[in-house]
């Protein structure tokens, strides 16, 4: 997917020091790393928002899939495949979602991540 590349507005400099901060912000809980060790770096402050709204994401993906397993259950315990079917699909849709963000963190790259990007929680 073509989304947008704000890469050119990070100084160079900022980008090269801060890569593993980027990193980090895409593997789950240690998206608290960079919010805290690196709240100076725009380059690291952009990959922690966007890793921030991809943790955010996934907690709700749980929190539904939990809903949606009982819900399922209390109608059949055959209805339980489809919630595991469901849950695959949302997982690997956010594991592929951090593999772009590493990728793009890594390489140097402020690249937003589909369909979730364009939300800021961090200013």
């Amino acid at each position: 997917m073509n989304t947008p590349d704000s890469t050119g507005q990070y100084h160079p400099q900022d980008i090269q020091n801060n890569k593993v901060m980027a990193v980090l912000a895409y593997i789950g809980i240690l998206v608290l790393v960079p919010l805290f060790a690196a709240k100076e770096s725009p380059f690291a402050r952009f990959h922690t928002n966007q890793g921030l709204v991809l943790l955010i994401v996934d907690v709700i993906g749980i929190v539904l899939n939990y809903v949606l397993g009982a819900i399922f259950f209390a109608i059949s315990w055959k209805l339980l495949f489809l919630t595991t079917i469901i849950s695959l699909v949302i997982w690997l849709g956010l594991l592929a979602f951090s593999v772009i963000g590493i990728v793009n963190a890594a390489s140097g790259k402020a690249k937003q991540l589909p369909l979730i990007g364009k939300i800021t929680l961090l200013k």
